[in-house]
């Protein structure tokens, strides 16, 4: 399990790679030196990577926004990713749907 400390060390290389959190989270670490938070799943039989956000060292787990304030693509802390993970993972389970489909940037989702 991934955890801030670890995050803030990691360094770009000239690949890409991959570093596993937990449930499917990984951080992508670009060749730039950005670190962005993905997720891999299976929708109609086709692989699908969605790209939750990218890490922001500054957001620490002390100052965590709410679930309704976030949305995929934006600056994330680990904890907010992690958020959105389960967010994503349910909408896969109960919809079938594309998570990023269901929830745009400024877009609520239903309360069930």
């Amino acid at each position: 399990m991934l955890t801030d400390k670890q995050l803030k060390m990691l360094k770009a290389s000239n690949k890409v790679y991959k570093i596993a959190d937990q449930q499917g989270l990984y951080a992508a670490v670009l060749r730039s030196g950005n670190i962005s938070f993905r997720y891999d799943y299976r929708l109609h039989g086709r692989r699908e990577t969605l790209v939750i956000g990218q890490y922001d060292a500054d957001l620490g787990a002390k100052h965590q926004r709410e679930l309704e304030q976030l949305h995929f693509g934006m600056p994330l802390s680990l904890a907010e990713a992690r958020l959105l993970l389960t967010r994503a993972r349910r909408s896969l389970e109960q919809e079938r749907v594309r998570p990023d489909r269901r929830w745009r940037s400024g877009s609520k989702p239903a309360r069930h």
